[in-house]
């Protein structure tokens, strides 16, 4: 026999640690804590099987080898004569995808006389080594949540996943604590560089796995987080007292010992401190596996080998060797062997030489055999295929995954409470990505809260100049998320340009990679902000926006040391300030799966050609949860709608413009609602109109006409066209309102609407009648009130510090025509496709500045004026209007007389014809709009519809969407995915 390099002991030494029946029994209860069969059963089956085995297939049950699903031939068939040869006890799967590998379990367990024990190295899913699989946080991440049960869901998951693919151990959690910034191979895989952060993260993440059916493997013993070194290159050194490493790197492995861990892994490491002959790796030593793991700290579960072809071992001893020193040394299972048929030769050579006796094998061979039964390979059944690829990535794994992603997010500076951003009015916002991955989730998420320049350049000095009207900067490091052993450093040049930055601009920075990173900046004394998002996922670029303009809290709690200024442990609170937030529809209680339903609805509404295309958004609890863009801008046209396009909303610009303005006066006491319409607007006193009180002309009962076409008389009555005395096709003095392409008409026009409307009869009867008028004065009575036109009142008072970015009037000054729908192809008036100009007639002769239209917005923007209103008046820190004078607003003063209006609001249908589906709250409110728009919202529920559509297009003629109560049925279907 080869001499091996390493200490033999007495054979007594390995009798002393034989389970006595007693002991035995313990093993099994902690290999998995489910409760199960009872253990005379369990025993009985072990000992029959154990009975019934050669030698040979004794030593094969020690042996765990492993299989890439992705390489099929030959390595795949070197495996099958592994298990029918050499009996070997288990298999470990690497590289490949799912449904590959559970065919090749499949395959192999039909070979196995005894079920094979599958495993797989799944940290942080199985997605860590399958294609087609998911992905949860690294433990890093998971290490900077404060919740434990979020980590326990995340192990029950991981573990779901690897049950339902056959696995029955996963090498996880890695409790190794990471001291070592510069460590190669732990780092992200670490829940942190805190003995107590890890074990505890450690400890949840192993009872749900466990509780999921799968075993857990703390690793790597006795600790490979203080290493510069990676033990598959070489074999790196533990130069720490023995009183510091049991201080620290044993910890947590006593902890999960005494909390039932399954199984531990031993790495490959030279510890001085533990291990008297130099150089010899922890998994060949006695000292560290037998003496220190099992009898000192108890340990009876199942103890792995790290990978014996790792350099840290193999270079210490050839294939073979290796094996039965692993084993002397006293470990339960040999991972990934160099040579099978090598290793089993020279164990069973020391067996008959009697240097390994019955004892010591039956030992290792009956606890992985307990352990077999323990994961239900008693009863062995294949993997179904059926589904499987569905059942490895549910809605559950997306919701968990947000939740942890959200509770993750740290804030480590915040200098005077720059987080979250408000008074959106006051910040001119660039963003500058850098690193070498992508960041377009992240820009995009922060553009949906205010308006945000994407600014770039190809020298610092170009960067600068195109930064010089920006009072804040956010800038993102975005490294790949792919692995954790990726990149992670700034580059000399990003710190540079970082740091110019920060000497002329308010910074937020925020890290999508390892807290790390941030040790390369020199000083962070500049930078008001800085966020570690830790990875660089969709879902965590989009938490870390949420967060930066509060509309979630920061949560997190920094795991690592990642600067002299960012000790371990850090973190600031930051609280949201009731902005919307984005996430899944079940996170506020809907139904995913019924709210897609919408996606086959608004199919059919563009197929049926009711609107070329449209938006949809849902919001519910303040978070949107459903927001798309469906069909084109026209019906034969190449433009598609994106949820940034820009809609006319009509009528719905008589409460996202006007009616705030007038609540606002209100709120400030400047009239009541029993006023008369004289008091607000003199010039009224001596009509038919002065004694109306505000409130009927708000609630539509003032027997005001629903409409006046001024736009007909400034036609030639021949030809319809737009006539000299009125318009121009260029602008000159006099003629300076807008009205569409080459049309400008008369300044003075707009007295002689007024003109008509003060002189107009009123209807005989008090009914509701929808009139468009009242808003006439309303928006008359708001622009003397404050000496200013509305839209410029609406921007200061409102949009600015609701980053309502995309709403305004006259599109055209802010965007170009092709972000802006187009409503109609007039051919009774403009004469002209009405692009980026009012489709209301009024309106349009107004100069584009209605109080009853005029509005162009999208979905996202119109959702938050309307949470607005569902929060009485406060929304991003800021309050707009007493809660009382929304309630006010809200009330249906004439409910009994069978007008179901608010003051200024629609509401809910009092019989069978109404706006809404008839399911929604009588506290609920809302409008429509002439050109296909739709905003409602309801208190009881706090669910907010936004509905936008150019159904007008090419003409207004086209009543399908409305003759089929599109947007309704969309409401009804909305408040079926209800689930609670």
């Amino acid at each position: 026999m080869k001499m091996l390099h390493l200490r033999l002991h007495p054979i007594h030494c390995f009798l002393s640690i034989v389970l006595s029946s007693f002991c035995f029994l313990a093993t099994a209860q902690q290999i998995n804590p489910l409760e199960t069969e009872d253990v005379s059963t369990q025993r009985k089956w072990v000992e029959e099987k154990y009975n019934a085995m050669s030698l040979d297939e004794k030593i094969g049950q020690l042996y765990m080898v492993d299989v890439f699903s992705a390489n099929q031939g030959a390595h795949t068939e070197r495996v099958k004569k592994l298990i029918e040869d050499y009996h070997i006890g288990g298999i470990i799967f690497s590289k490949g995808g799912p449904m590959r590998q559970a065919k090749l379990t499949n395959e192999y367990q039909a070979l196995s006389k005894i079920p094979l024990m599958i495993s797989m190295d799944a940290e942080w899913g199985l997605a860590m080594r399958l294609d087609s699989t998911f992905a949860y946080p690294w433990n890093m991440t998971l290490g900077a949540i404060e919740d434990n049960s979020i980590i326990s869901k995340v192990g029950y998951r991981i573990g779901a996943h690897a049950k339902r693919l056959g696995v029955h151990i996963n090498f996880a959690p890695d409790i190794d604590i990471n001291t070592n910034p510069k460590n190669p191979i732990i780092g992200n895989r670490s829940f942190g560089e805190d003995k107590y952060t890890v074990t505890e993260k450690g400890i949840a993440f192993m009872e749900g796995m466990q509780r999921a059916g799968v075993l857990a493997n703390g690793k790597h013993f006795p600790g490979h987080g203080d290493t510069d070194k990676d033990s598959h290159k070489t074999l790196p050194t533990i130069a720490f007292s023995k009183e510091r490493i049991d201080s620290i790197e044993l910890y947590p492995f006593k902890q999960l010992i005494d909390k039932n861990l399954a199984s531990v892994m031993v790495a490959h490491l030279n510890v001085p401190a533990l291990e008297m002959q130099a150089n010899l790796p922890s998994s060949l030593s006695y000292s560290i596996v037998t003496e220190l793991l099992k009898e000192r700290l108890g340990f009876n579960g199942l103890i792995f080998t790290d990978a014996l072809n790792m350099k840290g071992a193999s270079d210490h001893l050839g294939p073979g060797d290796v094996d039965l020193a692993a084993f002397l040394a006293g470990s339960d299972v040999l991972l990934i062997p160099g040579d099978v048929p090598k290793g089993v030769a020279k164990i069973k050579e020391a067996y008959q030489q009697q240097i390994i006796s019955e004892e010591r094998l039956a030992h290792s061979v009956k606890k992985i055999l307990m352990a077999k039964y323990k994961v239900g390979l008693n009863n062995f059944q294949p993997v179904d295929t059926t589904n499987l690829i569905e059942d490895l990535h549910t809605l559950e794994d997306d919701l968990l995954y947000e939740e942890a992603i959200e509770h993750a997010l740290t804030v480590v500076k915040n200098d005077k409470a720059l987080l979250p951003l408000t008074n959106l009015e006051k910040h001119k916002i660039a963003y500058v990505a850098m690193g070498d991955d992508d960041g377009s989730v992240f820009y995009n998420a922060l553009k949906r809260y205010t308006k945000v320049d994407f600014i770039k350049g190809s020298k610092i000095e170009n960067l600068m100049m195109n930064l010089e009207p920006y009072s804040t900067v956010v800038v993102g490091l975005h490294r790949s998320n792919q692995t954790p052993w990726k990149a992670h450093e700034f580059t000399e040049t990003e710190i540079a340009w970082l740091a110019e930055i920060a000497m002329f601009k308010k910074v937020i920075l925020a890290v999508f990679t390892k807290p790390y990173a941030l040790l390369d900046l020199p000083s962070t004394e500049k930078i008001e902000s800085v966020i570690v998002s830790y990875q660089n996922s969709e879902v965590a670029q989009d938490k870390t926006a949420q967060l930066i303009f509060g509309a979630i809290d920061g949560k997190g709690v920094l795991p690592v040391t990642a600067h002299p200024d960012f000790q371990v442990n850090s973190c600031i609170h930051t609280v949201r300030i009731n902005r919307l937030q984005y996430g899944l529809p079940e996170t506020v209680g809907l139904s995913s799966q019924i709210l897609n339903q919408i996606d086959k609805e608004a199919e059919r509404v563009i197929a049926a050609q009711m609107t070329p295309g449209m938006q949809i958004l849902v919001a519910r609890r303040g978070k949107v949860v459903y927001h798309k863009a469906f069909g084109k801008y026209t019906y034969n046209g190449n433009t598609p709608v994106t949820t940034e396009s820009v809609y006319d909303l009509a009528s719905l610009t008589k409460i996202l413009a006007t009616l705030p303005e007038v609540m606002k006066l209100y709120d400030e006491g400047k009239f009541r609602l029993e006023d008369p319409m004289g008091t607000l607007l003199p010039q009224l006193q001596n009509t038919n109109k002065g004694s109306l009180k505000v409130l009927d002309v708000l609630t539509h009962y003032a027997r005001l006409k629903a409409w006046i076409p001024f736009y007909v008389h400034t036609l030639s009555k021949t030809a319809k066209q737009p006539l000299e005395n009125y318009y121009r096709r260029l602008p000159e003095k006099g003629f300076n309102l807008h009205v569409a392409d080459g049309l400008y008409m008369r300044d003075d026009y707009q007295d002689s609407i007024m003109k008509i409307i003060n002189e107009s009869d009123l209807l005989s009867k008090k009914s509701y009648v929808y009139s468009d008028l009242a808003f006439y004065y309303m928006k008359q009575y708001v622009e003397s009130q404050y000496d200013k036109p509305i839209d410029q009142l609406v921007n200061i008072h409102y949009y600015n510090s609701l980053g309502a970015n995309f709403t305004t009037y006259n599109p055209l000054v802010r965007f170009s025509k092709d972000q802006i729908v187009p409503t109609e192809v007039d051919d009774y008036f403009r004469h002209q496709t009405i692009q980026g100009y009012v489709h209301d007639m009024g309106a349009a002769m107004q100069g584009g500045v209605g109080g009853h239209a005029g509005l162009f917005s999208n979905a996202n923007d119109v959702a938050k004026l309307m949470q607005l209103f569902m929060q009485k008046g406060n929304y991003g820190g800021k309050v707009y209007f007493k809660p009382e004078t929304l309630d006010t607003f809200n009330q249906c003063f004439y409910c009994e007389e069978n007008n179901r209006r608010g003051v200024g609001f629609d509401k809910p249908q009092l019989e069978k014809e109404g706006p809404t589906c008839g399911c929604v709250s009588m506290t609920s409110f809302g409008h429509t709009g002439f050109t296909g728009t739709y905003a409602w919202a309801d208190p009881e529920q706090e669910i907010v519809y936004v509905f936008l559509s150019n159904r007008t297009y090419p003409t207004a003629n086209n009543r399908k969407l409305i003759a089929e109560n599109v947007r309704s049925n969309i409401q009804e279907l909305i408040y079926s995915a209800i689930l609670d």
